[in-house]
């Protein structure tokens, strides 16, 4: 009876073994779940204190360029006025006070008349750098001059419209003058020659459409 009673109970598992098992696995099982959710808990977390950080950073780059543009507007006023010679038509208009003008020639005997805009220092005329503005008198008909941009328009380089100030009806280019020169352009006949307003890059475009030709006149 004694040796059956041992034999039986050598093959039967002990319940408190078994769950003392189960326990550990459990326990261990436990632990590495709040192991790996605390890792991964702190690496969501640094992702988003890096983002946020990114983010910070890109709003204060945005909000310093958003100044800076505001200043630049600010100090374009007011205002300064441009004349030209009453005997060419008396040609005048408004821009930027941050720019500066150059007159290159006065249009005295066959000369024609050539003025350069530019921001701070005007740069050499013989240069390469586009000017912020250049006005010119020219001393030839209005039809001869639109003639020398006909073969661009064609090729699709300018595009051409018709613009009217005080009543008359003159040419605005726009688009590529040459390989280094993009920008717009408007042409009136005054009196027997040409007055051309040019803006030689996109840059200037907004003043020139906003200051300049708003506040172009010239006498006919």
């Amino acid at each position: 009876m004694s040796a059956k009673y041992n034999a039986n109970q050598a093959g039967e598992v002990n319940p408190l073994l078994l769950i003392s098992i189960i326990l550990t696995i459990l326990v261990l099982g436990l632990g590495s779940f709040s192991i790996w959710s605390y890792v991964n808990y702190t690496d969501q977390k640094n992702n988003v204190d890096q983002k946020i950080s990114a983010a910070v950073a890109d709003a204060k780059r945005q909000q310093s360029t958003d100044d800076e543009a505001k200043f630049a507007e600010r100090e374009k006023q007011p205002t300064r006025q441009f004349i030209g010679p009453d005997d060419l038509g008396r040609v005048q208009l408004n821009y930027p006070k941050t720019w500066s003008v150059y007159v290159d020639q006065d249009g005295a005997g066959t000369s024609n008349y050539e003025s350069y805009f530019s921001t701070g220092v005007v740069p050499p005329v013989k240069g390469k750098t586009p000017y912020a503005l250049r006005v010119t008198i020219i001393k030839k008909s209005y039809e001869s001059i639109l003639q020398t941009f006909q073969e661009q328009v064609k090729k699709g380089d300018l595009k051409s419209s018709p613009i009217t100030l005080q009543g008359q009806t003159g040419t605005r280019l726009d688009g590529s003058f040459t390989k280094d020169i993009q920008g717009s352009m408007v042409i009136f006949k005054v009196r027997d020659k040409t007055l051309e307003v040019y803006t030689q890059s996109p840059t200037f475009v907004p003043d020139y459409n906003q200051i300049i030709l708003p506040s172009l006149t010239f006498n006919v």
